[in-house]
């Protein structure tokens, strides 16, 4: 699903906004804001269904408890006033079915970000090296990889997959060709001859792991030479792989550190991914009750999943999608928490503000002080 996402929707607009402005810069930027906007109501109601969930949480907690030492000895009636309760105020599932239905056409903008022409696009192929007289009893089953949409101009991309007719189980001494063809069976090599250096697409094959079990030409003929696991590698060139964009050296880069030396371009967009996630989640706290367990989560959160991305790097051109599509989620953000909320769910978060001044002033709330008291307490 995720590769048929990308190829028939998001690779069009992609090409669309390509060629009104060509920069493929640019172009990340139009498609995020696209898809954040067409995936607006459904992120929207995520959003309205945390907030209400987090205003109404405590009180709900406390009916749930009531209702069943009430009716702990009538099942059925449990079960209806539960059921009354959820209608009242919504249950706490509601907003991750939207979550759910917009996952694949996120995964899907992400792994576009990640392949042709933003980035070299790998064919890997996992093979298993078996004694002469052994390979014989085992039943050839052909090997093909996943498709990838391969940029070969600025505006023509071809599906491509690599494979093996043969299978990825050799005998000692047998020697096999890689077939890199498109759908529908043409040689990515005729394609090529079409195409203004053209041979700069042809990947260059490596033995990634087993050196002592195959070999592979740059053609990509394997060898086999001796029984065990081995794994062999391509990697095609991403058209705009090393194009740059503002600060951005090139959008295919990957690493805050390579080559002894601290990409800068790199640390300014992980900064500003945790950054934006950062303000994201304080939006989202907005005039509601304060909550130290949560605030500490807020300042938490950001600085783990920023670090994460330090040591597990993406590249350029994903993190640009992430730090608009996170300024995207904290405009969203506030807008929402603008919004009027249902009367029920506002007279309890009223409630809940007023008894935030006197819990802080009991020492009930540690941090909980409204902005606006006085630090004395109340007077």
């Amino acid at each position: 699903m995720i590769g048929y996402i990308s190829d028939n929707l998001l690779l069009p607009i992609l090409d669309f906004f390509y060629g009104l402005v060509p920069s493929y810069g640019l172009a990340i930027v139009a498609l995020t804001v696209v898809i954040r906007l067409a995936l607006f109501p459904l992120s929207a109601g995520s959003i309205r269904s945390a907030r209400r969930m987090r205003i109404a949480q405590p009180v709900m907690q406390k009916r749930q408890a009531e209702i069943k030492s009430r009716f702990a000895s009538n099942p059925q009636k449990q079960q209806e006033e539960l059921g009354k309760l959820m209608k009242e105020f919504g249950s706490p599932l509601a907003g991750c079915l939207p979550l759910l239905v917009q996952m694949p056409i996120l995964f899907a903008l992400f792994a576009t970000l990640r392949g042709s022409p933003f980035a070299d696009v790998p064919y890997t192929l996992n093979l298993k090296v078996l004694p002469a007289e052994q390979i014989a009893a085992v039943e050839p089953k052909p090997f093909t990889s996943a498709s990838h949409s391969i940029f070969v101009t600025e505006t023509d991309h071809v599906p491509v997959i690599a494979s093996l007719p043969g299978g990825t189980k050799l005998g000692t001494g047998e020697s096999v060709q890689i077939q890199l063809q498109t759908k529908s069976g043409e040689a990515f090599a005729e394609v090529l001859n079409g195409v203004a250096n053209g041979k700069s697409f042809l990947p260059a094959w490596a033995v990634t792991k087993g050196e002592s079990i195959v070999s592979v030409s740059e053609a990509g003929e394997i060898t086999a030479l001796a029984p065990g696991d081995a794994t062999v590698e391509g990697k095609i060139p991403g058209l705009a792989a090393r194009s740059g964009f503002l600060f951005i050296k090139a959008l295919g880069q990957v690493g805050f550190y390579t080559d002894g030396a601290v990409n800068w371009d790199i640390a300014i967009l992980v900064g500003s991914f945790g950054l934006s996630l950062f303000i994201s989640q304080l939006l989202s706290g907005m005039g509601m009750p304060a909550n130290p367990q949560q605030s500490t989560a807020n300042k938490i959160t950001p600085v783990m999943i920023t670090g994460m991305f330090l040591f597990f790097p993406l590249p350029a051109g994903v993190l640009l999608y992430m730090v608009i599509a996170n300024i995207f989620q904290a405009l969203q953000t506030f807008l929402l928490t603008r919004e009027a909320l249902p009367d029920n769910l506002q007279a309890i978060l009223d409630d809940q503000l007023k008894q935030q001044p006197a819990a802080a002033a009991a020492g009930g709330v540690p941090g909980s002080r409204l902005p606006f008291e006085p630090k004395g307490g109340n007077k």
